[in-house]
């Protein structure tokens, strides 16, 4: 048993993931989340690719260029000193970046947020940047892929692309915040979806916005219903 604890150590500590933003609002939550995996002291390197819409939105809902931004820009952009070696930029139209094989090992993939076109192509397997060509590979290899849709209403497209995802092994998380913490800022709400996509992978995170019990919260369990 203590044998199988220090291999499980050994992988958490040199954990790879590829981090894709699409052009869906809520860049915030693309943010946060490269914050925390950042600083988590678990993630080695994040292969992170960038939709040309997604760099309109960063502009436009965060004020943070992300058209000419470079890893060092990046890199500050989410609390590492410049010089930082975890941030990799690949360009969405390089198929022959490391996530876009199989072979190149990694945890797994998380696509934050994640547009209604991006996830149609993934549940189609039509192929045409890497961001597709990663997840499509993340699926076929058995890693973990964490699709974060943010878009409403759903259409009944929406929902059957998300149901074929989820029985392909896909796990969506939808960027559904929760509220029983009583977050007193937009970014406390938005880490309270964050700690839940670094859940997927086991990795470590504040417990601020983790549910801890009718004793501490109060016995009236607002939305369990």
């Amino acid at each position: 048993m203590l044998f199988k604890k220090r291999k499980i150590d050994c992988q958490i500590s040199t954990m790879e993931l590829t981090v894709a933003i699409t052009g869906a609002s809520g860049a915030i939550y693309a943010h946060r989340t490269l914050v925390h995996l950042a600083a988590s002291g678990v993630v080695e390197r994040i292969n992170l690719i960038v939709s040309d819409s997604a760099r309109t939105v960063s502009m436009v809902e965060l004020g943070f260029d992300l058209r000419s931004a470079d890893e060092k820009q990046i890199s500050e952009w989410v609390g590492l000193p410049p010089q930082a070696k975890i941030m990799r930029l690949h360009r969405l139209d390089n198929m022959a970046a490391t996530p876009s094989s199989g072979s190149h090992p990694q945890a797994g993939m998380i696509v934050v947020p994640c547009s209604m076109g991006t996830l149609g192509a993934i549940a189609s397997g039509a192929v045409t940047n890497l961001i597709h060509r990663a997840a499509d590979v993340t699926l076929k290899e058995g890693r973990k892929l964490v699709l974060v849709p943010r878009e409403t209403p759903y259409n009944a497209i929406h929902l059957e692309n998300m149901l074929k995802l989820s029985r392909a092994g896909a796990q969506i998380v939808a960027a559904s915040p929760g509220f029983y913490h009583r977050p007193q800022t937009i970014e406390a709400l938005v880490d309270h979806l964050c700690f839940r996509i670094l859940d997927q992978f086991g990795i470590p995170h504040s417990t601020a916005t983790r549910w801890k019990g009718e004793k501490e919260f109060g016995k009236t369990m607002v939305g369990s219903q």
